[in-house]
C-alpha cells in the first residue's frame, strides 16, 4: 500500500541579504539578472554547494531573471562525465531548472583567440620557467616578484610559441602562457598570472582536440561575459582574485561587462566540504561512496532522507552575508525534522521484540485496522491509511515492558495495563520467562470495549504503545551518525554507523525505495533503493529529537 503525498510546512523566508539589494539598485533602470552556477566537474556536489545554488537559482526566480548550469571543466585531468551526470542530478533534486547548460570547453576556441589578442597587445607572453622556478620568481605574501626572463619576449615569438604549443609540439610543462601586469603587484594574483598550460590529456567533451587549456581565472570571466551574466557570485576565497577577474575583461573585447560579488561559504560543525578530503573518505573506505548518508554530499544526504525542501529552508535560515560562521549541525537536522514532521508517513516498529499473546482474543480471528498514515489526519480511507491485522498474537517493543518497574512507569507491567496504539487496552496477567530467567512471552487480556476511536468505556490508562502485529516482517535500520566525533572534523566518529534488527508492520515492503518515513517513537527513517522483496533497509535520516548533544555532554 502506497503513503500518503507529502504535505510539508512552507518553507523560511527570509530578510533580503545585501546581494538581493545591490540587484535591486542595478535594476532601478529595468532589466533582470543573469545569474550561473559554475561548478567544477571533478567531484560530488556537497551542502556548500547547496547553498550557492539555492543563492544563484533563487536570485534568478526572485528578479525575474535567468540562471544557467556551467561547468568549468578546464581540467581534464580530474572530470569525468559521471560527476556531470551527477551534479544535473542533484540540481533538479533541489528543485530548480536551469535556462541553459553551458560549459567552458564550449569556449575553448574563443577563449583561444582572445589569448592571442592579449599577446598582440603586448599584454601576455610566453613563459618557459618550469614550475618551481615560476613559483620562486612570483615572490611571497611579504616580498616583491621578479621578472622572468622571458617576460620581455618579443609578440611576434611568444604568438608563434602559443600556436604551436597549441599544436601540440610541447611536452606539458615545457611553456606556460602568462599575463603581462605586474610583478611587484601587492596582490600576488596580479603578478604576471598563468593563463595557459599545456595538458596532454584527453578532454571528456573535446577529446584529443586541446593539448592547451585556459586557467580558471582565464576562463571563468570571460565565460560570465560571453553568457551575458550580470551578477557573478562567488565564496570570499575568490575576493582576492576579482581584480584579475577585472583585469582581464577590462583589457579583451567581451561582448559584456559582468561583476563579481563575494559571500562567505558555508562550514559546518563535525564536517568536512573539501572534495578533495571527501575523495579520500571514498578511496580510504571510511564510507562507502559519494552518496554515503553519513557524507554531507547533496547525494549522500538524499540517501540518508534529508528532504530537498529541508535543504533550501536551511540555506534561507543561514542567511548570506559576508562573515565568516561555523554552522551548528544542529541548525539542518531540525529544518529536517521540522518538514519530515508535516510530510512523513508514520508507521510502527519494535526493537528487541517481546511475544505477546492475547488470550481472550476469539480463537483463529484476526482483525483489521484502519490506521492513518498520519496523525494529523482525519481520514482513513485510500491513501490516507494502511491496513494493520490485529490477532491474538502480537509483538510488543522489550524497552516497553519492566518486571520490576521503577515508580510513575506508565508502560507495560506485570498486573499492569497499557494501550496498544490505534488498537485496544491490554492487561498483562502473566509472564512467561526462559531458563536463564529471560522474558519470551507475555499473556495479556483484552479489553474489547477500548477500540482506539470507538472508546465509549471510560477507561483511562496513562501509557500508549507501539507494536507490530504477529505477521510482521523483519527490518534492517541502518543509524547513521555524524562522521566527526569533534566541530573541526578532525577526529573519526568510529560508531559513525550502526545497524540494528527490528519488526515492522507488513506495509513497510510495499512502500518504493526513496520513500521517508516516522517510525513512531524512534526516528525519521527513509527506504533504502538496495532494498528488495526479501530484505528491507531503512536509513535513519534524524533522531525525533537532537541526541547528539546529550552524547557529548556525557562524554
Amino acid at each position: 500500500m502506497s503513503p500518503p503525498k507529502p504535505g510539508g510546512k512552507p518553507e523560511h523566508t527570509p530578510a533580503p541579504n545585501f546581494i538581493e539589494e545591490r540587484i535591486r539598485r542595478d535594476l532601478q533602470d529595468g532589466g533582470a539578472p543573469v545569474t550561473r552556477f559554475p561548478p567544477e566537474p571533478n567531484g560530488y556536489l556537497h551542502i556548500g554547494h547547496a547553498k550557492s545554488i539555492c543563492l544563484n537559482f533563487g536570485l534568478a526566480q526572485t528578479f525575474g531573471g535567468r540562471c544557467s548550469l556551467r561547468f568549468d571543466d578546464t581540467n581534464p585531468e580530474k572530470e569525468s562525465e559521471e560527476f556531470i551526470h551527477a551534479i544535473k542530478e542533484d540540481v533538479a533534486w533541489l528543485g530548480f531548472t536551469w535556462d541553459a547548460e553551458c560549459y567552458a570547453s564550449d569556449y575553448f576556441e574563443q577563449l583561444y583567440q582572445w589569448a592571442e589578442y592579449l599577446v598582440e597587445h603586448g599584454l601576455a607572453y610566453v613563459d618557459s620557467l618550469p614550475a618551481d622556478r615560476l613559483r620562486e620568481y612570483r615572490g611571497t605574501l611579504t616580498t616583491p616578484g621578479k621578472p622572468s626572463p622571458d617576460r620581455d619576449r618579443p609578440a611576434v615569438e611568444s604568438l608563434d610559441l602559443l600556436r604551436r604549443m597549441k599544436a601540440g609540439e610541447f611536452a606539458e610543462g615545457s611553456y606556460v602562457l602568462r599575463a603581462k601586469i605586474d610583478m611587484t603587484h601587492p596582490n600576488i594574483n596580479m603578478r604576471d598570472p598563468t593563463l595557459y598550460r599545456i595538458l596532454n590529456t584527453p578532454h571528456p567533451r573535446t577529446g584529443a582536440r586541446w593539448r592547451l587549456y585556459p586557467s580558471y581565472d582565464f576562463a571563468h570571466g570571460q565565460s560570465d561575459a560571453i553568457e551575458g551574466v550580470t551578477h557573478s557570485l562567488c565564496t570570499l576565497e575568490f575576493e582576492d582574485h576579482r581584480l584579475l577577474y577585472d583585469w582581464l575583461l577590462d583589457h579583451l573585447p567581451v561582448p559584456s561587462r559582468p561583476r563579481q560579488f563575494e559571500f562567505s561559504r558555508l562550514q559546518l560543525e563535525h564536517t568536512v566540504t573539501s572534495k578533495r578530503k571527501l575523495n579520500q573518505l571514498v578511496v580510504d573506505g571510511v564510507v562507502d561512496g559519494w552518496d554515503d548518508p553519513r557524507m554531507p554530499t547533496i547525494s549522500g544526504m538524499r540517501r540518508r532522507g534529508y528532504p530537498a525542501a529541508a535543504i533550501r529552508d536551511f540555506c534561507k535560515r543561514i542567511g548570506v552575508t559576508k562573515k565568516f560562521h561555523t554552522i551548528e549541525m544542529s541548525l539542518l537536522e531540525n529544518c529536517v525534522r521540522r518538514e519530515l514532521e508535516h510530510s512523513a508517513p508514520r508507521a510502527m516498529a519494535v526493537r528487541n521484540p517481546i511475544m505477546v499473546r492475547i488470550r481472550n482474543w476469539p480463537q483463529g480471528e484476526s482483525l483489521e485496522l484502519d490506521i492513518p498514515w498520519r496523525a494529523d489526519t482525519s481520514a482513513v480511507q485510500g491513501d490516507q491509511s494502511r491496513k494493520v491485522r490485529f490477532s491474538s498474537r502480537l509483538w510488543i517493543d522489550g524497552d516497553d515492558f519492566m518486571q520490576d518497574p521503577p515508580p510513575k512507569y506508565h508502560r507495560l507491567a506485570p498486573g499492569g495495563s497499557v494501550r496498544l496504539k490505534y488498537a485496544f487496552i491490554i492487561d498483562c496477567e502473566e509472564v512467561i520467562t526462559d531458563e536463564q530467567g529471560k522474558v519470551v512471552e507475555l499473556v495479556c487480556r483484552y479489553d474489547p470495549a477500548t477500540r482506539s476511536g470507538q472508546d465509549a468505556s471510560g477507561r483511562k490508562v496513562r501509557g500508549a504503545i507501539q507494536w507490530a502485529p504477529e505477521d510482521a516482517i523483519p527490518i534492517t535500520a541502518r543509524n547513521y551518525e555524524r562522521l566527526y566525533l569533534d566541530a573541526k572534523a578532525e577526529t573519526k566518529n568510529p560508531d559513525s554507523l550502526t545497524s540494528e534488527s527490528l519488526l515492522a508492520e507488513p506495509a513497510l515492503a510495499d512502500m518504493p525505495g526513496g520513500q521517508n518515513l516516522q517510525l513512531e517513537r524512534m526516528g525519521f527513517y527513509r527506504k533504502d533503493e538496495d532494498s528488495s522483496e526479501d530484505r528491507v533497509l531503512l536509513n535513519r535520516t534524524v533522531t525525533l529529537r537532537d541526541s547528539w548533544g546529550k552524547k557529548q555532554q556525557v562524554v
